[in-house]
């Protein structure tokens, strides 16, 4: 049963994280009155509940996440915990981070390999393993000398599925900096895919989707997106597509792709290979054949150092595709 829950924030903070403090200062009353002992909450499952239209600031709904609260607002949201608190745990590897896996790093920037099957986010309930927290522990190994645990900003992700370089700050000062290069789309960020060929369609080469992505599936199942219109919520994606070559997996006929993104969306690589019918390999949620591990990997990402000025190339070696 849905219940009306309305809070009031007398703070200026950023939607998401008043939400965090919220849920993390009420989960034990939430976990108990849902008759649960535990539950892994993630901040993405936050951002995800904002974005789904549950709600609202004085009296307006907001789907944005990073909406900033003023002071003196009314937030208000939709509850039901027997949705809320559904969430499919897959099985994650065993990892932490070693010198072998530190891409590049400066003083201000971390640049990691992550390998797949294995989420980016720290959660509320603090049981799951992630990568987040194995780079805190990492540095702090390091340098032992330090009272409290060494920052580590998250700015962007990946999927769990998917391996690749991830850029972490180390400083709370280059944060904005980062920010902005994002929000510019100032990053160059190239992934590896392999997909199932379909020989129904016919791709060039080249080719390019644009369109606009939103979340299709209902709030109780696997997050799953799909083309929706911009009316209805859609956000633009634009995504380049090169064929580097044939091969087979399991005797089928795959396609290798190189994928440059101009935005980042949810899935969104995977979201536009699949809409032509051509989904990734190891990608079940998106049509894609059983594999041993999604093969998506996001190989390389570049751009001007905020700092220093200069372009830094940082590549992770692919793990399925080995560039000629």
């Amino acid at each position: 049963m849905s219940q009306k829950i309305e809070i009031r924030c007398s703070e200026i903070i950023r939607l998401d994280d008043f939400l965090r403090k919220y849920f993390e200062s009420n989960m034990q009353s939430l976990l108990d009155n849902a008759g649960k002992n535990d539950f892994e909450l993630s901040n993405g499952k936050i951002r995800r509940f904002i974005i789904s239209g549950s709600v609202s600031v004085n009296k307006k709904q907001i789907r944005r996440p990073a909406f900033e609260l003023r002071g003196n607002s009314f937030i208000s949201f939709d509850y039901d915990q027997d949705k809320f608190f559904y969430e499919k745990q897959p099985d994650d590897i065993k990892f932490e981070v070693s010198d072998k896996d530190i891409l590049f790093e400066d003083e201000n920037l971390i640049f990691v390999n992550k390998p797949s099957s294995f989420p980016v986010e720290q959660t509320i309930t603090g049981n799951r393993d992630n990568l987040h927290d194995s780079v805190v522990k990492y540095l702090w190994n390091r340098n032992q000398s330090l009272r409290n645990p060494p920052y580590v900003g998250i700015v962007h992700r990946l999927d769990r599925e998917t391996s690749g370089v991830i850029l972490f700050t180390k400083t709370r000062a280059i944060n904005k900096d980062i920010h902005d290069l994002f929000e510019n789309h100032s990053f160059e960020k190239e992934y590896y895919a392999v997909v199932r060929q379909n020989n129904k369609i016919k791709v060039g080469d080249n080719f390019t989707v644009e369109n606009y992505i939103g979340r299709v599936s209902k709030k109780t199942q696997a997050g799953k997106w799909g083309s929706v219109s911009e009316q209805n919520g859609g956000q633009y994606a634009k995504t380049e597509f090169r064929v580097l070559e044939n091969c087979k997996i399991n005797g089928a006929n795959c396609l290798v792709v190189c994928c440059k993104l101009f935005t980042g969306r949810t899935h969104q690589i995977r979201v536009h290979l699949s809409g032509l019918g051509l989904p990734i390999v190891g990608d079940e949620l998106y049509g894609g054949f059983k594999s041993n591990r999604m093969m998506l990997h996001a190989y390389k990402l570049s751009f001007i150092h905020p700092i220093t000025k200069k372009e830094l190339v940082i590549i992770s070696k692919c793990p399925f595709y080995e560039k000629k």
